[in-house]
């Protein structure tokens, strides 16, 4: 009997790539998963606002044709002008039977509108919101109602759309231009680096609420646009300091010499080599920044310089309360509840991120 070699089966695992890493050894921070989970939860509810809260159908028949009148939370425009030809003036449930007994609709899961009071009979028995220190919350208004009546659960889920707005789009600015100007300072280097690091020092000097007051003063009709690019062009001075910090650090190394032996031209040098390599140290100062720019815009509407009207905001819904916090103390509660959570969330996301990209940490934790 011949012997036979026994042979062992290894199994050998390719080296996971960056990323890969980093989301394992995030999602082992519990705490800043949820927050992650919590976020897209806020994603989900500004998405679907219109269908959450509302009293416009989120899709109904009217004259043998299909509407969707709720996407006018979000654009006036994209509410079909029949609804204003046919006089409704944004009372659907009688109308749509009254004009046209053969019409249906898909609505809200809540029929509650955050721009104005729910009247009486508006739904079939149906009572009219509450005002003032009647509106409490209830079964029939989780959140309760503000002065004017406006059930403050509505405004809350719709608010949350500006809320997300300000954070991304802000930072998404702040973002690209500290990117862009950290990355040809560090790179470039010389008189390049010595004009964008005065550059960045002169923004530095410039408070972003005291200039998004002056805009407001000059602007005539100022709307949130204006406030996300004020934030935006005042909060990237901390991304591009960080940003050439790493260029200047990683265009020294090794692979990037031999990249230019090859003969890699400068922009794919900076842009596949080593601005990929950057980018994970710039996304920590991004949440904490989302979360900085959550802030300032509740502080600005708190302060009554906010999102202008009849736009929801949770600023504004807790300004509402500031005068009868004793009688209305759910106008206090939910608003700041939210901002308070979602701020904590973003924080809890950048330690998370942090944790997860820096090799020093990574090594304490082993």
């Amino acid at each position: 009997m011949s012997p036979t070699d026994s042979t062992e089966k290894t199994t050998v695992r390719s080296p996971s790539g960056f990323w890969h890493e980093a989301w394992r050894r995030f999602r082992q921070r519990k705490l800043s998963l949820l927050a992650l989970c919590y976020v897209l939860v806020l994603v989900v509810v500004a998405v679907f606002a219109p269908a959450i809260a509302g009293t416009k159908p989120v899709v109904c028949r009217y004259k043998g044709q299909l509407y969707f009148p709720a996407l006018g939370y979000f654009h006036r425009g994209w509410e079909n002008a029949i609804f204003q030809h046919d006089r409704f003036r944004k009372r659907y449930p009688k109308n749509l039977q009254e004009k046209d007994p053969e019409s249906w609709a898909v609505w809200p899961l809540v029929y509650q509108d955050p721009y104005r009071r729910v009247r009486d009979d508006e739904w079939p028995g149906k009572q009219g919101n509450p005002r003032g220190a009647e509106g409490r919350p209830s079964a029939s208004h989780w959140f309760g109602t503000d002065q004017q009546g406006i059930d403050v659960f509505a405004q809350m889920v719709h608010g949350t759309r500006i809320a997300l707005l300000v954070g991304f789009v802000s930072m998404g600015i702040a973002a690209t231009v500290g990117i862009v100007i950290g990355a040809l300072s560090g790179f470039f280097g010389g008189w390049v680096d010595l004009v964008f690091s005065r550059l960045i020092e002169l923004v530095l000097c410039i408070p972003a609420l005291v200039l998004i007051l002056a805009l407001l003063a000059v602007v005539e009709h100022a709307t949130i646009w204006h406030i996300m690019a004020v934030i935006g062009l005042t909060r990237w001075t901390g991304i591009a300091r960080l940003t050439r910090a790493e260029f200047l650090k990683l265009k020294q190394m090794e692979f990037i010499t031999a990249a230019r032996a090859v003969g890699a031209g400068r922009i794919r040098i900076m842009f596949r080599h080593i601005l990929r390599n950057a980018l994970a140290p710039v996304l920590v100062p991004v949440s904490f920044g989302i979360a900085s720019a959550i802030l300032i815009e509740s502080g600005l509407s708190f302060l009554g310089f906010g999102a202008p009207p009849p736009n929801p905001s949770w600023g504004t819904v807790l300004s509402t309360g500031r005068e009868t916090i004793q009688q209305t103390w759910w106008l206090i509660l939910f608003p700041g509840g939210a901002i308070f959570l979602t701020v904590l969330a973003y924080n809890l996301i950048g330690e998370g991120l942090q944790e997860a990209t820096d090799p020093r940490l990574r090594q304490e934790s082993i």
